[in-house]
């Protein structure tokens, strides 16, 4: 069977890249970047919080924390409540321990829900970031726009309600669609943690203005390496320390890096767990700048 005519056409092909959002160029031909004080490597904890419900539609995908078994799965349900209720104080403990400060990334729909714990982040100084309205509420290219701009303009009044105004979002379950960074930007954010596609923050160009893309690595989220490769604690704490020592490595050729580390209130924090996770923080903190999203991406 023939294929149709069309088939191998496609009016985007081109050198470089199929889009416009930022401009094709090799990293070997950029001007190294440089951070203060002779840094090599900037990291951010980024943390999410996240409010799942019991009977999610799963459209266009179910989440990756979302339920797992039919209604009411409880299991999960409550594991991730654990997270917002046990995992994120842990983690704030060890982070005031070490003395760094992190990104909470939080869902609008659990602002009212948790603020004991909104409050204790913002007394120790964490930057707070947007993570869309919910879980349920996800990003993708057929969504109606209409329904993708309430989203985030959803998400914008929640936070203003308690007080906040971040300039920087995450995307749930990071998805976008085609309009998102345009419509996050039209809606005050000018910082998004949904790519990885390099190792410092890009600046990517939208009809509503400018957005930073800064690189927050999955293969290192703590969710996907501890819960779906299962490997070991001290593997997750040597492949995130390893991997800021190649990055520092390369400082001579490259100049400096970025990326972001995820640590998920309800695997991290877990306790048998928070031993490795005292390792990694305080690993990075003795040889990076560790700082949030936000700061890393205006300095770099």
């Amino acid at each position: 069977m023939a294929l149709p005519d069309d088939y191998l056409s496609y009016l985007k092909r081109r050198r470089g890249q199929d889009h416009d959002l930022y401009s094709h160029a090799l990293a070997k031909d950029r001007a190294p970047k440089r951070l203060p004080d002779g840094a090599k490597v900037a990291v951010s904890f980024i943390v999410p919080l996240e409010f799942f419900m019991l009977n999610p539609s799963g459209k266009p995908f179910r989440h990756p924390g979302a339920m797992q078994t039919p209604y009411p799965d409880l299991r999960h349900y409550t594991t991730r409540d654990y997270g917002n209720r046990v995992g994120a104080f842990r983690l704030l403990k060890v982070f005031r321990d070490v003395g760094v400060k992190a990104t909470f990334a939080v869902n609008g729909a659990l602002l009212a829900r948790v603020p004991p714990l909104i409050a204790a982040i913002r007394a120790e100084g964490h930057e707070i970031a947007a993570h869309g309205w919910d879980t349920d509420s996800i990003h993708w290219s057929g969504l109606d726009p209409a329904i993708e701009k309430t989203y985030v303009a959803r998400t914008r009044e929640a936070f203003a309600r308690e007080g906040l105004d971040p300039r920087v979002w995450m995307s749930p379950a990071r998805q976008q669609s085609s309009h998102t960074l345009e419509f996050i930007r039209e809606a005050g954010f000018d910082v998004c943690l949904d790519w990885e596609v390099d190792a410092v923050p890009i600046a990517a160009r939208t009809p509503a203005g400018e957005v930073r893309l800064f690189p927050v690595l999955n293969e290192l989220d703590d969710r996907l390496i501890l819960t779906v490769k299962n490997h070991s604690e001290d593997e997750w704490r040597d492949q995130i320390l390893e991997a800021a020592e190649m990055m520092r490595a390369e400082h001579s050729k490259t100049g400096a890096q970025a990326f972001g580390l995820t640590l998920t209130p309800y695997v991290a924090g877990l306790p048998f767990r928070i031993c490795a996770l005292r390792e990694i923080v305080e690993g990075l903190a003795r040889g990076c700048l560790v700082a949030p999203a936000g700061t890393v991406a205006a300095l770099l």
